[in-house]
């Protein structure tokens, strides 16, 4: 008897031991507790960080540590096997999502969240508030009569320089008035002391005003408007319904990217973006929510 229990025990701890990273990581965690590493484009740090601040609270066994990096940077990261989520303005290519289903052994989930807005900046003191955007195509060629140095959050790497390269520049080469700032509340500094400086920066950095940082940045740059999509001659600022109307030329999708092939705190954080609660907080921060509709009502405003 002695015998057979010490059998039956071995096979059991030999079954318990066996498993990918994966089963193991998923005994140590739950939708709702946990450690998780992110990895997020910086150009998102505002409204991400409401995220994971709500979803804390929530839930207080659950840590997520974000790492705010330029969109390759974070793209990059899905090769490391520390990082199990990124937040990104694209999804995978097929070649991406192949090879990295052939390393992980399964294929990783993406899909949107929400639509950002890219805002155009001036300084307080600025004449200029409203642009076309030939007028901004021309100012990141170097071909614009506006003597305007233009401010990205970085010269490579980062979602806003992919954004200008793939839809405004189109392969064209960049102006050398296009100047990098470390990031994007520098870049907001730099253009609230410099009244020849523009800059291009997420809508979130500047869209709620629910948040004190946000209205303090509001105090030392204006928003732009740009000419509307087939408005003739109207001109409109980022907000959500002209994102939702495509009535606002500069839109970018944020997506996520998971990988997890269990029920792990990914899955949580992943299902806490979609649903109301963190579809509540993009809306609160400018973006379009993705995954809820949105109501736009036509008002007519009488003096």
């Amino acid at each position: 008897m002695i015998c057979l229990i010490l059998a039956i025990s071995g096979i059991v701890l030999t079954t318990s031991g066996c498993g990918g990273t994966g089963d193991q990581v998923s005994k140590m965690e739950t939708t709702t507790s946990g450690t998780i590493y992110l990895s997020v484009d910086e150009s998102f740090k505002p409204v991400i960080d409401s995220e994971v601040q709500v979803f804390e609270s929530l839930h207080p066994e659950a840590h997520i540590i974000v790492h705010y990096k330029p969109e390759a940077d974070c793209l990059k990261d899905l090769e490391n096997d520390s990082i199990r989520m990124v937040i990104v303005t694209r999804g995978l290519t097929e070649e991406e999502r192949a090879g990295l289903e052939k390393n992980l052994k399964f294929s990783p989930r993406y899909g949107p969240v929400a639509f950002d807005a890219i805002a155009v900046l001036v300084n307080n003191q600025s004449v200029d508030t409203a642009f076309t955007m030939q007028d901004i195509r021309s100012i990141v060629k170097g071909t614009s009569p506006y003597k305007y140095k233009m401010l990205l959050d970085g010269t490579s790497a980062t979602s806003t320089v992919r954004f200008v390269m793939d839809s405004l520049l189109k392969g064209e080469p960049m102006s050398k008035n296009v100047v990098a700032a470390k990031s994007s509340q520098e870049l907001i500094d730099y253009i609230s002391a410099n009244n020849d400086a523009i800059g291009l920066l997420g809508v979130s950095w500047v869209g709620d005003k629910n948040d004190p940082q946000a209205l303090s940045f509001l105090q030392k740059v204006k928003i732009a408007a740009i000419e509307c999509r087939e408005c003739n001659g109207v001109y409109v600022k980022p907000y959500q319904a002209n994102i939702a109307m495509g009535r606002y030329p500069m839109v970018r999708p944020l997506y996520y990217i998971l990988k997890e092939n269990y029920d792990g705190l990914g899955s949580g954080f992943s299902n806490f973006l979609i649903y109301e609660k963190g579809q509540l907080i993009f809306r609160r921060a400018y973006l379009l929510p993705g995954r809820m509709p949105l109501d736009v009502r036509e008002m007519e405003i009488t003096e």
